[in-house]
């Protein structure tokens, strides 16, 4: 069974950092583009931004590059998503999957960006 657990959300200060977690299990994780995503409410999902599997080469939204960073850690099959310098406006539920795969979502994890 596919399962994916997100954590490490929080309420974070504008300008501040959070390091999420995703951990993965029931495939096989080292041969899977990752990524994560995001819902605001009201909103649409959208994808933050992806890692491929083998070089670990990594695309960003627009909306995020250059403050997150997407990392994964294959032995331990989790991916990791380091925000730095948040915005309010990146307050969502933050999620991970395999990148085009269809299948059920985690549970995501909380992040909010306030003052």
């Amino acid at each position: 069974q596919v399962q994916f657990v997100e954590s490490g959300g929080g309420l974070v200060q504008p300008g501040g950092s959070l390091r999420l977690s995703c951990l993965a299990s029931g495939f096989n994780f080292i041969a899977y583009t990752m990524s994560w995503y995001r819902q605001a409410p009201g909103k649409e999902r959208e994808r933050v931004g992806t890692i491929t599997p083998g070089s670990g080469s990594t695309t960003y939204a627009d909306s995020v590059k250059g403050r997150f960073t997407i990392s994964r850690d294959n032995a331990k099959a989790t991916l990791y998503l380091q925000m730095n310098s948040l915005k309010p406006e990146d307050t969502a539920m933050y999620y991970c999957k395999r990148t085009n795969v269809d299948g059920s979502w985690g549970q995501g994890t909380q992040v909010t960006v306030s003052s």
